[in-house]
């Protein structure tokens, strides 16, 4: 196909008439308009810089426009998405982003020297993170680092962190080449490879102990052992950014650009002065990292986002509304729950808002129960119909709307800091007096598993009580959690973060 190829310089402003239609077909250069008139070109490449490397802009400051190229077409699609579902603004102005018709955009260098110097710097300052006027960083700073490879802990993980959101945050030190996410001792922990040792030195320098949002997600980060990863499959758990071409491993869907779009599709909260990272990512980078982990709702915020789920490979035999209620209510206040009539081994399940679908999703995809690995994704579906009056659909649809089970209900509930993946340990609450440790640890031992230890805590009431793997604890959760242990006690149960 032929690329249109774009030149400017002085005269030839008249050119970009600046009609290019919102639904063109997708292109690498963007138009953006009603720029506000003093914006500067780093301000507007700040933009594009998430979504990948900016390789050409272009200002036509009479007019408060600009095309900006990226390198990829797969870039521009995944920012012209992200933006549709999140207004970008630039000084406090609504600003809007489209499909150029132009292929490629040929600058007349004269005129566009200064795009271009603030293009190499902005690069310079992505690809290696070294100061631009050529001095060097002082010996002391910088020794020969051990390994390429950081090993990656994050603490207070009130939010999930996705592999997105590390590679986001880890690339402005370089060429990212692997990551591999994995959970450890209930921590959530990640290995990544740089292309050089010396970028995972300076990576490790600006980033250990730092927040990635506010006050959570602490980052811990070491040199690893390893010197090379061995990356089987690109999927949300581990990703080889040199190999494409991986498959994504146990049938799960490799993570295309378009799904990393629709995961920023959760974030028209973004907008939230403040709810923003004390990470120096600029806006759009942290729109779009945050968009990635799907933040907790904060209060007068309501989250945009697909709030019903796609649960498949489930074990048709077991599974009822019920413990699909139980099980993701840990993440969420489930409003309703689907089985499939045609497919019993798939469900819908309607969560309150996006970030607790999101939640629910980051958290139990992946995990088994009932002897089989679930799938979780988002669904198509904006909500889940309920069958008409009088139809019997053998109780495959259960409306828990009103549920009193539902663990999110109260604003500001500490439910909301006790959000933890699925693990082998679990933490019980609202124990009557009467009830002794071996009560608990009969009572867990007949869902099928084997307690491996038990303690209370001082006042009694609550206690940690360990499975021998996580998946008897998710059964155990969905068996006992609300069960009846007398004297108008309901027995509540989550995943700990603790062990024993």
């Amino acid at each position: 196909m032929s690329s249109m190829v774009v030149t400017a310089n002085g005269n030839d402003n008249k050119k970009f008439k600046g009609d290019d239609k919102m639904d063109g077909a997708p292109s690498r250069v963007l138009h953006i308009r009603k720029l506000p008139g003093e914006v500067t070109e780093t301000e507007v490449i700040a933009l594009g810089l998430p979504f990948g490397k900016v390789t050409n802009i272009l200002m036509l400051k009479g007019k408060n426009q600009a095309f900006l190229e990226l390198a990829t077409e797969e870039a521009a699609i995944t920012m012209v998405n992200y933006y549709s579902a999140v207004t970008p603004h630039l000084r406090n102005q609504p600003i809007y982003i489209q499909y150029s018709n132009h292929k490629e955009l040929k600058t007349d260098n004269t005129l566009n020297q200064r795009a271009q110097a603030v293009l190499q710097a902005v690069t310079a300052v992505q690809t290696t993170n070294t100061p631009i006027s050529g001095t060097t960083v002082s010996e002391s700073a910088v020794t020969p680092a051990q390994s390429p490879v950081l090993r990656i802990i994050i603490d207070n993980m009130y939010y999930p962190v996705t592999l997105d959101v590390l590679h986001q945050i880890f690339s402005k030190f370089g060429a990212v080449l692997k990551i591999i996410t994995f959970t450890k001792n209930n921590q959530f922990q990640a290995l990544l490879q740089y292309g050089d040792p010396v970028n995972a030195q300076q990576a490790k320098l600006a980033l250990d102990g730092q927040n990635i949002y506010n006050a959570c997600c602490t980052l811990r980060i070491d040199f690893s052992k390893l010197v090379n990863l061995n990356v089987k499959y690109n999927n949300d758990k581990s990703r080889d950014y040199t190999r494409p071409d991986l498959p994504s491993g146990d049938g799960q869907p490799a993570l295309d650009p378009a799904i990393a779009a629709a995961f920023a599709k959760e974030t028209s909260l973004l907008a939230v002065p403040g709810a923003l990272s004390p990470l120096a990512i600029p806006n759009a980078a942290a729109a779009a990292a945050a968009a990635a982990a799907g933040r907790v709702g904060m209060p007068g915020v309501s989250a945009g986002g697909n709030t019903v789920l796609l649960v498949s490979n489930l074990n048709e035999e077991m599974v009822t509304p019920q413990s699909l209620f139980t099980l993701f209510g840990v993440y969420g206040d489930v409003q309703r729950v689907k089985i499939l009539y045609n497919k019993k081994d798939s469900a819908l399940i309607q969560m309150a808002d996006g970030n607790q679908s999101q939640l629910a999703m980051s958290h139990l995809n992946g995990q088994k129960m009932y002897g089989k690995i679930i799938r979780v994704t988002l669904s198509k579906h904006q909500t889940v119909q309920l069958p008409r009056e009088g139809l019997d659909d053998q109780g495959l649809t259960k409306d828990f709307g009103n549920s009193p089970l539902h663990r999110f209900k109260k604003p500001g509930s500490k439910n909301f800091q006790n959000i933890f993946p699925p693990s082998a340990t679990l933490h019980l609450s609202n124990i009557p007096p009467s009830v002794a440790e071996d009560d608990l640890r009969t009572l867990f031992a007949n869902t099928g598993g084997t307690v491996k230890a038990f303690k209370f805590f001082q006042d009694h009431k609550m206690a940690l009580l360990q499975m021998s793997t996580v998946e008897e604890a998710i059964q155990a959760l969905i068996d006992l959690h609300n069960y009846n242990l007398g004297e108008n006690h309901h027995l509540r149960v989550s995943f700990s973060k603790s062990t024993i």
